[in-house]
């Protein structure tokens, strides 16, 4: 009876002993997993660099240079929706590893944030409603021009009011600025080129280049000291050697 009670003892000791080493293996291969997920922080109202299509999806073209990024890399591409003027601090606090949402690679965000080389060049633009006044940025005097918080187009705004005198609006979305103007509550808004030429075509604005700046590129964004930054750079890189790049601005940035 000793024996018997010996052998079961034994014989339980090592079916727990099996079951601990499986979840183990079930832990192991799930941090592996989440290790290999790259989360990357964008704002969904900037088309065509990123929105929501019909079915709620967010596409453009910082999701497909985002995911060839991941694919090139190894990684699961995670994306998370936020309001563009609290990237950085999403970045500064660990809740994304990456930011792709039109940013353009200033020296102030430069000084909390790190970049990769540039993706794209854009440039600035003015729309304005097809009856107005508005056609040269001298005539911005007296106007009240609005522009989306936190991007390179309200610290482009704040210079150039000391020269043409102009009240600025500050909103929190692309497609809030656009309302703003088209309800008259603007007079003009100043956005970035590529994204203004799109509102221009579906709700029949008007609009003009903006012939007084020169706005850095568009890059990747990382948190200080990333060591990431240097491997996206490679795949960059390599999408503008290979014409992925190219593919991916006749795609979404062409304007025919």
């Amino acid at each position: 009876m000793k024996k018997i009670l010996l052998s079961m003892t034994a014989l339980l000791l090592l079916v727990m002993t099996a079951c601990g080493t499986t979840e183990n293996d079930t832990t192991g291969s799930d941090a592996t997993t989440e290790k290999k997920k790259l989360v990357m922080g964008t704002s969904a109202d900037f088309a065509p660099f990123e929105s929501r299509n019909t079915d709620g999806e967010i596409v453009g073209f910082d999701i497909d240079l985002a995911n060839y990024i991941a694919d090139e890399l190894g990684f699961e591409l995670e994306i998370k929706d936020m309001k563009f003027d609290g990237l950085v601090g999403a970045l500064q606090t660990n809740r994304v590893d990456i930011v792709l949402a039109g940013m353009s690679a200033t020296e102030k965000r430069d000084k909390n944030v790190d970049f990769s080389i540039p993706y794209n060049h854009s440039g600035e633009m003015f729309i304005t409603l097809k009856d107005s006044n508005i056609k040269t940025i001298d005539d911005l005097k007296g106007q009240t021009l609005g522009v989306q918080l936190g991007t390179i187009q309200e610290e482009g705004a704040k210079k150039l009011q000391e020269d043409y005198d102009f009240e600025i609006k500050q909103v929190d979305s692309a497609q809030t600025l656009i309302q703003e103007l088209l309800s008259n509550r603007i007079n003009v808004a100043y956005l970035d080129k590529s994204v203004a030429t799109g509102y221009i075509e579906k709700q029949d604005l008007a609009g003009f280049d903006d012939p007084t700046t020169s706005s850095p590129g568009m890059a990747v964004a990382f948190p200080e000291g990333s060591d990431f930054v240097e491997e996206v750079n490679k795949v960059i890189e390599k999408m503008e050697e290979n014409g992925k790049l190219d593919e991916l601005k006749e795609k979404w940035l062409s304007e025919e």
